[in-house]
């Protein structure tokens, strides 16, 4: 199978339109219409109808694997030209929005410290993404955060050949309104809570919440950004709860949102560094660092 015409059948499926297609990727939309033509020729089915342009049941299986297939091709060119790339003081950090936690703040201080011509740009990304950025080479390393039970890897989806390593693990609290009746508790547990309305964030998925709890955690209010300054507003005004980090409510005590340690299941925010193969030079430095 053609990873060319692989690439140009994603591109018509994702916009539903031939010549949407054509203009994105630099073709005529005749071209687009023969390449197309001539996956269905190599595959013996038909994988897009025609009006309206969308999947066919073959093309929508073949869709499930093109991702994945393609991002491993990328991946596989990027490791090749980072192999061969002379070392560089410019680097690219890859983070989710609460991966850059104080100790790793302060790890970043360090490495720059180490290394005074290091100059590092801070990308912050979606979960799904950091990985594919790393393997893609859009950046030199990632940060990526979840929660997990103690010492327990993350999952994160396959980007191919990568290290991943916790690099650190901080305890988790339930955030909720300062007026809620149990805002004064020492510490909650997750299954009495399956009740109660919950933000559906990023930060927090309720799916997630789901596979260690069970049924129920339903969303008072879907928030598909990753601000946490806005997620603790939202909480604030009752719009639902929400697991956090620790380092994430500082003076929580006195501010509209109570942290109540969560005492069952035991789960930890855990961050972690990932990276492709690094050959000795400011990137490798920069992740030992990071690595604690």
């Amino acid at each position: 199978m053609d990873p060319h015409l692989l690439a140009t059948f994603v591109a018509v499926a994702r916009h539903g339109s031939f010549s949407a297609a054509a203009a994105e990727l630099g073709y005529t939309q005749s071209a687009i219409s023969q390449q197309i033509a001539a996956l269905e020729a190599d595959l013996g089915l038909v994988l897009l109808s025609r009006r309206p342009v969308e999947p066919t049941p073959a093309g929508a299986r073949l869709l499930e694997h093109a991702g994945p297939l393609l991002l491993r091709l990328r991946a596989a060119r990027a490791d090749v030209l980072r192999a061969a790339a002379p070392p560089r003081h410019r680097l690219r950090l890859a983070a989710t929005a609460l991966a850059v936690n104080p100790v790793l703040a302060a790890r970043l201080a360090l490495a720059r410290a180490e290394q005074p011509r290091l100059e590092v740009s801070l990308h912050i990304g979606d979960r799904a993404r950091i990985g594919a950025m790393v393997a893609e080479g859009e950046a030199d390393l990632g940060l990526a955060d979840g929660i997990a039970a103690p010492s327990d890897p993350l999952r994160l989806p396959d980007t191919g050949p990568m290290t991943a390593a916790g690099v650190t693990e901080a305890a988790l609290v339930v955030a909720l309104p300062a007026g809620h009746p149990l805002a004064g508790r020492a510490s909650l547990r997750l299954a009495d809570l399956a009740d109660a309305r919950w933000l559906q964030t990023p930060l927090c998925p309720l799916e997630r919440l789901r596979d260690l709890v069970g049924e129920g955690f339903r969303a008072g209010l879907d928030y598909q950004g990753d601000d946490v300054y806005t997620v603790v507003n939202l909480v604030a005004a009752g719009h639902g709860l929400t697991l956090l980090p620790v380092s994430a409510l500082p003076g929580a005590s006195a501010g509209p949102v109570r942290g109540v340690a969560l005492a069952f299941p035991r789960l930890v925010h855990r961050v972690e560094l990932l990276h492709g193969a690094l050959p000795p030079g400011p990137a490798a430095d920069l992740a030992r660092v990071l690595s604690g």
